[in-house]
């Protein structure tokens, strides 16, 4: 019972505090439509009040004209009508002090009528006049600006009288604003952006209008703080409800009124309320729902701590059994690693092995061609001859040097490599490659294009892992192209990517399976009647992959296999 109550109160002070937040995000709403308005009213008054002074200014530069005076009035009469073609005025018309037309730019447009009208008789007296209203038989409206024109003896001779058509001004501003609507002194509108108020009329003490003709449509008005608000039905281009605001133009004679439609101001407000009240139900729930769940845990809590001691056992019996999974997990992470060490320099003895017919023949020769040219320096020497004795140690010297270069590569390519990766030159490593595997190269019949760049080309990497990737590659290559009647390798390396990229292309028979050659123990080939194992590719794709690098392969679009290595360039700042 006591938590309804709690529940009706907190829903109460949402309420509230939603009302207020309403009517306060509703005032400021008002306040900014209000500036709005003022705006839009003064740009409204503004641009009316400039137009219409326009053709006061006309009439007052045209009175002064000799044409006037001398009242020659074919002359006159077609100078009235170009000046009202220009103009766009209405009519444009000159008469005489005693009210007979002298001449128009449209005869008979305008009636006797005007001798008694109040603009007319103020220029008799030697003053602008002004005024407005209903002329021809169209019923047009019409604002009127009369001049006095004054004869050589200072004496008013006369009145010139513009008339200015008031729809064709409405015509320029109808719609782009809110309903703007001018009422004259008799409170009648003459003016408006909507038609439909037209020549409705304030009666005196009305703060609304009523139509010409009709029952009066349903009104009401009421202050919401200093605004004044109205709610009217006056038809569908107007606000049902809207904010009132005037202003006076005593240059014109007239009162300028705008209406601006609040629901913008009304939903602001509304999505205003709603969201603080969306709020605090929100808080006020999360509040239940944390309240109720303390006093679930309160009561789950005391169940929990019989069952902590239970739990506490099994833990430290599952902590035993995590520390020794972990540190036969951490044995086996050894082991694998030691693994594959071992199977990269398996990998490369097998590759040693596949080298080493060639490799006895390239040292066999250099000592049978020394012991050869021992013989000879010996002879040379006996027979007093000591510079063709020289010629033949140089050439000993030279295979000497050529022997210790072999030994050198095969040294280096051996080693067991495990040292992290650092600066290696690319352009080293190919040529090791190329000597390595030269001897296999001349057996199997293999042209072999590579041309070696003059500079060094530095990479990350790893010498020996790298160059025990380019013996396998060009060994498989080799492998490859066993049957085929042109053998053909070719190395390319290309150095204007973001990458270094080594290419090796051979004129083989391509690849079965581009999608499986770097997967282990998978191969195709069968070499001196046994089968590979199938580790080269997957071992050469293993050490670039620690390098950061990247290796592919795919079938050339002439046939025969294309391998591709990316490999990173060296940088000082990665170094560092």
């Amino acid at each position: 019972m006591q938590t309804r109550w709690i529940i009706l109160a907190f829903l109460l002070g949402v309420g509230a505090l939603s009302a207020g937040v309403w009517r306060y995000g509703y005032r400021q709403a008002l306040g900014q439509l209000e500036q709005r308005a003022e705006a839009d009213l003064a740009l409204a008054s503004d641009r009316l009040t400039t137009q219409l002074q326009l053709f006061q200014q006309l009439v007052v530069m045209t009175a002064g004209r000799p044409e006037l005076a001398a009242r020659e009035a074919p002359g006159l009469a077609a100078l009235l009508r170009r000046l009202a073609d220009k103009s766009g005025a209405l009519d444009l018309l000159y008469v005489d002090a005693g009210g007979h037309v002298v001449a128009a730019a449209q005869p008979g447009l305008i009636g006797p009528e005007l001798r008694q009208a109040p603009y007319f008789r103020r220029a008799l007296q030697g003053a602008l006049g002004r005024g407005h209203g209903v002329v021809g038989a169209l019923q047009r409206r019409a604002y009127f600006v009369a001049a006095p024109v004054f004869g050589a003896d200072q004496q008013v001779r006369g009145a010139l009288i513009v008339a200015v058509d008031l729809a064709e001004i409405e015509r320029s501003w109808r719609g782009s604003l809110p309903p703007v609507f001018f009422t004259d002194a008799a409170g009648r509108v003459f003016i408006s952006n909507r038609s439909d108020l037209l020549f409705w009329q304030r009666r005196p003490g009305q703060i609304g209008l009523t139509p010409p003709e009709g029952a009066a449509p349903r009104f009401s008005t009421r202050q919401e703080g200093s605004h004044e608000l109205w709610r009217l039905d006056w038809g569908q281009y107007l606000p049902a409800r809207a904010l009132h605001l005037a202003q006076g133009l005593p240059r014109v004679g007239l009162l300028g009124e705008i209406l601006i439609d609040i629901t913008p101001a009304r939903r602001l407000a509304g999505l205003q309320a709603a969201a603080v009240a969306a709020i605090c139900l929100a808080f006020g729930a999360l509040l239940f729902l944390a309240t109720e769940r303390r006093r679930t845990l309160a009561v789950a809590n005391r169940e929990l701590e019989a069952r902590v001691a239970d739990r506490t056992r099994a833990l430290s019996d599952a902590n035993l059994r995590l520390r020794s999974e972990v540190r036969e997990r951490q044995e086996a992470e050894a082991a694998l690693k030691q693994a594959q060490d071992d199977l990269v320099q398996a990998g490369k003895l097998s590759a040693l092995g596949q080298m080493s017919a060639g490799i006895s023949h390239e040292l066999s020769q250099p000592l049978m061609a020394i012991r050869q040219f021992a013989d000879n320096g010996a002879a040379f020497l006996a027979r007093g001859r000591p510079d063709r004795a020289g010629e033949n140690l140089d050439r000993i010297a030279d295979l000497a040097q050529r022997m210790d270069r072999i030994i050198k590569n095969l040294r280096a390519f051996a080693r067991n490599e495990r040292e992290a990766s650092d600066k290696v030159d690319l352009v080293k490593v190919l040529t090791q490659a190329v000597e390595l595997t030269e001897t296999r190269l001349k057996e199997a019949g293999v042209r072999l294009d590579w041309t070696a760049p003059a500079a060094p080309i530095h990479v990350w990497g790893g010498e020996v892992r790298l160059a025990q990737v380019f013996v396998n590659l060009i060994n498989n290559a080799v492998d490859a192209m066993v049957g085929s009647p042109q053998k053909r390798i070719s190395i390319t390396l290309a150095e204007d990517g973001p990458r270094l990229i080594v290419r090796l292309q051979d004129s083989g028979p391509g690849i079965a399976d581009p999608e499986k050659i770097f997967e282990p123990f998978y191969t195709t080939k069968e070499i001196a009647g046994e089968e590979g194992m199938g580790l080269g590719l997957s071992i050469s794709y293993g050490l670039v992959q620690s390098f950061g690098g990247n290796i592919r392969g795919a079938n050339a679009a002439r046939g025969g296999a294309v391998f591709t290595v990316e490999l990173d360039r060296w940088q000082e700042e990665r170094a560092a």
